[in-house]
């Protein structure tokens, strides 16, 4: 049974940093399509980062929103992917739920539609 639990969300002042962490179990970790999305009330939930390890290699997308602020990553010996979240602003207040992708959704044109499993997540709220 996949099981996907979230940590890591809190309140900051714009300017601060947060790191998440999606701790992961029931799949094959290393070679799978995972990601953070996000949504605010009365917004529509979007794609914030991803990381692609299925062919072996890594890759990573970002929402232009997030780049150069957010670094998505894994740790494969604790089965854990994380988001590093610096220069916060408040219009980044979500919550920020890690997914499991779709592998057939996982390039960087189409990952952000492909979530297919997601778990309960974290409140992130940023003020002003």
């Amino acid at each position: 049974q996949v099981r996907l639990v979230e940590s890591g969300g809190g309140s900051v002042q714009a300017g601060g940093s947060l790191r998440l962490s999606c701790a992961t179990s029931g799949y094959t970790y290393s070679r799978a399509c995972m990601g953070w999305f996000r949504q605010a009330p009365g917004k529509e939930r979007e794609g914030v980062a991803a990381v692609d390890t299925t062919s072996g290699a890594t890759a990573t997308y970002y929402a232009d929103s997030v780049k150069g602020r957010f670094t998505i990553s894994q740790d494969n010996a604790k089965n854990t992917m994380y988001l590093q979240m610096n220069s916060l602003k408040p219009e980044d207040t979500a919550m920020y739920y890690c997914a499991l992708i779709n592998p057939a959704m996982c390039d960087g044109g189409t990952w952000y539609r492909g979530l297919a499993y997601r778990g309960q997540g974290t409140q992130v709220t940023v003020s002003s």
